[in-house]
């Protein structure tokens, strides 16, 4: 199973950023995406950004994520 996940992009060096996945800071290539601005969402896969998301759209995905996380510690 494959998943990509949103995050925003707090800091862009050279071909990688540093991305946060709701508190969670990774460092990630972006040399899919040319032009990306720091503040803006993207869809991250494998360790790469693939996917420019809007911010009302990239807060419906967090909530999703959120809510399923939720549900999974319920069934742990």
């Amino acid at each position: 199973m494959c998943l990509a996940v949103p995050a925003l992009v707090e800091s862009i060096e050279g071909d990688y950023a540093e991305v946060d996945f709701g508190g969670v800071r990774k460092k990630v290539c972006v040399t899919l995406l040319p032009g990306l601005k720091t503040g803006e969402y993207v869809i991250v896969h494998t360790g790469y950004a693939i996917e420019r998301l809007r911010p009302e759209e990239a807060e419906k995905r967090i909530a999703l994520w959120e809510e399923m996380a939720q549900i999974s510690d319920e069934y742990d």
